[in-house]
């Protein structure tokens, strides 16, 4: 099992999520988070002063999928998400060791 963490720009939430959906996978969890990388952030004017908005708005997607879906659930975020512009985001793998359903008590593929 393997979890995504999708870090995308906000406008592209909606056509992400559709588009998982449509591929075949379903839950995720969904943060509004702040950061920067190459943007650096921007200047911003505001009551006639600019000031520097170091962190940009960004959503961190979470999803855990079985290992044979990964390469579908990344093309798919990557296509959907990918406006061509700096800032697109970034998608981090990582292995899941043990997933446990707390009401029912499931453990890994039957917890998903």
């Amino acid at each position: 099992m393997k979890k995504i963490e999708a870090i995308i720009k906000p406008f592209k939430l909606d056509d992400v999520r559709e588009a998982l959906s449509d591929a075949g996978i379903s839950g995720m969890t969904v943060t509004e988070v702040k950061g920067f990388g190459r943007q650096k952030g921007h200047t911003e004017l505001y009551r006639g002063a600019e000031y520097m908005v170091d962190f940009l708005p960004k959503i961190k997607v979470e999803i855990i999928i079985s290992d044979d879906l990964l390469d579908i659930c990344v093309d798919t975020i990557m296509e959907v998400a990918r406006t061509g512009k700096i800032g697109d985001g970034k998608i981090f793998i990582s292995e899941i060791e043990k997933i446990i359903r707390i009401r029912t008590g499931d453990e890994n593929e039957s917890a998903i």
